[in-house]
């Protein structure tokens, strides 16, 4: 267990005010997601032992002391678990399942080179009719760039599978959808689960040690008291409104992008992530969790 000194006056009442509000906040977060558990048979039990990997991984990775190798014994410290439990973490060769995120889908990537990339767009810029093959205007070559080594066939019965591309009489191919949006199985919607609301956290996480200067957009708008009557009509016009920022968003940040506009330079890789969501749900006497 993690002590903490005791103390007096101002400063203990704002460290005792700081773990109240960790508690609420972690108990908002993690109430969907324990209900995602329950629904699919994830035990309490596999949950506790995920959660000592997620400590033991982000202590070793986040917290090490610049220039010394992350022990045991210090990992042990900040997180408040025995060393002999956290070495039973510990990989032998230094990494664990969750120590990296998983790449994008690579149907996805594929289809946001095709929207983004200018040598497969027209002088318009709009996406090319492709064909399969046939040099570096084809969808064999798009593929192979974006498609994160997944084979040309693999891609494209995907793409098909889901109504993202239609296959023309002269054996081209023309893009008809936005975005990936598979007809999900329940594995695919887990995973989008884990990597939105990883970014999401991760943006807030971010946002309470930052400066002024230094902060991440994050906001939303919220209201309690819509009748039911209007919600389809609010959910189609907001969906509409999200899909217009997020397409005008996603032409600023390619304009940015090495892999769309290889003529940009610059030095590092960096991640730049908006993303929107919509939720309406029925109020309870309850506060929402």
């Amino acid at each position: 267990m993690l002590a903490f000194a005791v103390m007096n006056g101002p400063a203990h009442s704002d460290a005792d005010a700081t773990l109240s509000a960790l508690r609420l906040a972690f108990v908002r977060i993690l109430t969907p997601l324990v209900r995602v558990a329950i629904r699919f048979g994830f035990s309490y039990r596999a949950f506790a032992d995920l959660l000592k990997e997620v400590y033991v991984n982000v202590a070793r990775r986040d917290f090490q002391i610049p220039g010394r190798k992350q022990s045991a014994s210090r990992i042990a410290l900040l997180t408040g678990m025995p060393r002999k439990e956290v070495a039973q973490w510990i990989k032998p060769d230094g990494r664990s399942p969750l120590a990296s995120i998983e790449p994008v889908n690579g149907a996805a990537r594929v289809l946001a080179g095709w929207r983004r990339d200018r040598r497969f767009l027209d002088e318009r810029g709009r996406p090319l009719t492709l064909p399969i093959e046939g040099g570096a205007r084809s969808f064999s070559a798009l593929v192979k760039r974006y498609g994160n080594d997944v084979p040309v066939r693999a891609v494209l019965d995907e793409l098909l599978r889901v109504g993202a591309v239609k296959r023309l009489r002269n054996g081209k191919l023309r893009l008809v959808a936005r975005a990936y949006l598979p007809s999900a199985t329940k594995a695919d919607t887990i995973g989008t689960l884990g990597s939105n609301v990883r970014d999401l956290a991760t943006a807030i996480a971010h946002n309470i040690d930052a400066g002024a200067a230094d902060l991440f957009f994050e906001r939303k708008v919220s209201y309690d008291n819509i009748p039911s009557e209007a919600l389809p009509a609010l959910r189609s016009a907001t969906a509409k409104l999200a899909q217009a920022t997020l397409e005008k968003a996603d032409r600023m940040v390619a304009r940015k992008d090495r892999d769309a506009t290889p003529s940009v330079k610059g030095s590092g890789r960096n991640r730049v992530v908006l993303g929107m969501f919509y939720l309406h749900e029925p109020v309870s006497g309850e506060e929402p969790q």
